[in-house]
């Protein structure tokens, strides 16, 4: 259905305000720390339970607890296009409903290269069973009461890049 990665994907460059202003080779993005768009999703089922992935060991926050979707938007696709492709390449998920909660910046050094990501936050609601691809090693379903309670008390288990979309979107999981 939907193509694997090229490795010298083409991607966006946009500014803070979202408006695109040149592409170049997601690598290039990487290199240089230019501001290109990610789409990033949260997936929640019917019963209110987060669905959360643990990263591979070769992947950034190797180990730790993550949104379940999130990758690069193509040069040219569209936020939604890319959501679908990428919740389809991710957790092999194609009936849901999504919508969009949020944006932020994301900057930060890893794997000796700068990521500096425009997130584009959606709410992914399904209930199929995901078959992960080789970006995560297990994933664990948390209601919003254990998510809030391990964001407190074990806030390690979770991937850096996963606070800021919950900072941004969720912040109430993240009060007393």
């Amino acid at each position: 259905m939907y193509n694997r990665r090229m490795p010298d994907e083409q991607v966006d460059i946009v500014n803070e305000q979202d408006e695109v202003l040149y592409s170049t080779s997601k690598q290039e993005a990487h290199k240089k720390g230019l501001l290109h768009r990610t789409v990033i999703a949260e997936v929640i089922n019917s019963d209110g339970n987060w669905l959360l992935v643990k990263q591979s060991s070769n992947k950034q926050d190797a180990g730790q607890y993550v949104s379940p979707i999130g990758g690069h938007v193509q040069a040219g696709e569209s936020t939604s296009e890319a959501i679908k492709r990428e919740a389809f390449e991710e957790l092999g998920i194609s009936r849901f409903t999504f919508k969009l909660k949020g944006k932020c910046i994301y900057n930060r050094t890893v794997s000796g290269r700068k990521e500096n990501h425009y997130f584009i936050i959606y709410e992914i609601r399904s209930d199929e069973k995901p078959i992960l691809n080789e970006e995560s090693e297990s994933f664990k379903k948390f209601s919003p009461k254990e998510l809030k309670t391990a964001l407190r008390k074990s806030p390690e288990i979770f991937g850096d890049a996963f606070f800021p979309v919950i900072e941004c979107c969720y912040p109430d999981l993240l009060k007393l």
